[in-house]
Formats: structure tokens, C-alpha cells, sequence
């Protein structure tokens, strides 16, 4: 199984830059084009799909996400509105269905299991797991105990060491931590938020965060650092699940000279 992996396309209404740079639109349908080119089963987003959470920004997203070819699951981020995303997207054939109320939790089966947990905050940009969130993923995971698992959330529940950011983490780890221990089927955690591709580990699983489609995030460890962003290459990641192993790939989006002969 091949699952594509974007995330922070952060599309914004027309003829408006975002963060007053970059025009995320074109960023966005050709890494769409070409993670389409690996055929992958699934697509899924790990939120931020708009910046203002505007209606016109989701009509641009599902007009560019209709005629992806494969099932698509989407989780919204901070700077996502739920049910304009809810709205959003609703009528997009190839999505993973949506909660038609409450946070937009869903989930995708296929030989590896993929479930969009959704820790957003609504008016807030950090994320939060709480006692019914923990009840919701406990439920959901208890439904398929052998099935080999990815729990994809927006913002990551650890730090990361870029201090402007890890203040709007996702919060109430402790929570995640205890449910993730009475289920060893989950193999992986991924994220978005960041705009960087992270690795660490969280409750004992490799936990990554995806590339952004907008912005990179500047890489400043220094505590106190001041916020900024380079328009780095659009990248995204595809994690393939063969022969019982699961391995993910960083692949910059765009068109490059190549391919070289190697050897």
C-alpha cells in the first residue's frame, strides 16, 4: 500500500498571497500532480488546507482535489475553519466521510489502517486531546486490534525545539501517551503544523511531521528566536507498507533536471 502525504497547502481566496509572499495554489496542484504520478492508494492531509478557512478557498481545494485518483482522508488544522472545512469538502466523491457533527475524526482501511484524529482547537492554534477525544481514538483503535495502524493529527504532540512553534503544540499528551500503550497495532504517528519534516518518537512509535506545500519554517533552535520562513521547494511525503514493513519517503515537489544515469 501507498499512501501520499501532504500537508499546509494554505490556500487563499484569489489574487491574495499567502503571508504575503507566495501564491500557494500552483504549489499545491502540482504536488497533487505529482504525488498522482506514484498512484497511490490513499491521499491524505493533515490539515491547514486554507489560511482564513474561507468558503472560496475550499471551493479552490475541492476543485483540485476532485480528480485525485485514489480515496482521500483530510483532518483540518489551526488555521482551518471545521465546518467550513466540513462544508468544504462535502462534496468531494473520493473523500473519506466526515463526522457530520463535533471534531472531524475519520478513518481509512486498507492493509494498513490510516485514522485522521482531529486536535483542533476551534479559535485557537494549538491542539489539545481530551477525555473524550481519547475515548473517541480508544474506540476507533479497539474496532481493529490487529490491523497495522498510522494515527495522523495537525499538530504534533511533542516538542520540537523551535520555541515560537512548540507553543502551539498539541497539548494533553499524557492522554494520547495512555492510549496509545493499550494498543501496540499503531506503528506510526504523523503530523503537519511545522512546515518541516521532523522525526522523533513519542510513547515508544517513530513520529514524523510532513513537509509543508507553503512555507518552510525557518530552522531556529536558539530559545527566543524570532518567528520567519524560507519559500523552500513544496515537498511532500509517500509512506509504502510492503512485506509487512512500512517506509517513509521525503519527495520534493517541482520539476528538477534528471533523471541521470547512476552507476
Amino acid at each position: 500500500m501507498l499512501i501520499a502525504h501532504l500537508s499546509d497547502p494554505h490556500l487563499c481566496p484569489e489574487g491574495q498571497l499567502y503571508q504575503s509572499v507566495l501564491d500557494t495554489t500552483p504549489r499545491f496542484a502540482e504536488a497533487l500532480e505529482q504525488a498522482a504520478t506514484f498512484s497511490p492508494d490513499l491521499l491524505i492531509l493533515s490539515g491547514d488546507l486554507t489560511e482564513h478557512g474561507d468558503a472560496e478557498s475550499y471551493a479552490r481545494a475541492r476543485e483540485l482535489l476532485a480528480g485525485f485518483p485514489a480515496p482521500i482522508l483530510a483532518i483540518p488544522g489551526n488555521h482551518d475553519d471545521r465546518e467550513g472545512f466540513r462544508m468544504g469538502l462535502s462534496g468531494l466523491p473520493n473523500l473519506i466521510p466526515l463526522p457530520t457533527s463535533g471534531p472531524l475524526h475519520s478513518a481509512a482501511d486498507g492493509p494498513i489502517r490510516v485514522i485522521g484524529f482531529d486536535v483542533t482547537v476551534p479559535g485557537d492554534h494549538h491542539g489539545l486531546v481530551t477525555p473524550d477525544h481519547a475515548a473517541w481514538l480508544d474506540a476507533t483503535l479497539s474496532a481493529a486490534p490487529d490491523r497495522p495502524t498510522l494515527v495522523m493529527m495537525h499538530q504534533p504532540p511533542y516538542a520540537t525545539g523551535i520555541s515560537f512553534i512548540d507553543e502551539f503544540r498539541c497539548f494533553g499528551e499524557d492522554l494520547l501517551a495512555e492510549v496509545l500503550s493499550r494498543h501496540p497495532q499503531v506503528i506510526r504517528l504523523l503530523a503537519g503544523h511545522v512546515h518541516r519534516f521532523m522525526l522523533t518518537s513519542f510513547a515508544g512509535r517513530p513520529a514524523l511531521t510532513a513537509p509543508a506545500i507553503a512555507t518552510s519554517l525557518a530552522l531556529r533552535l536558539d530559545p527566543g528566536a524570532e518567528p520567519a520562513s524560507f519559500t523552500e521547494p513544496a515537498a511532500f511525503l509517500l509512506h509504502h507498507w510492503r512485506d509487512g514493513q512500512l517506509v517513509s519517503h521525503l519527495q520534493v515537489s517541482g520539476k528538477y533536471p534528471g533523471p541521470h544515469p547512476f552507476f
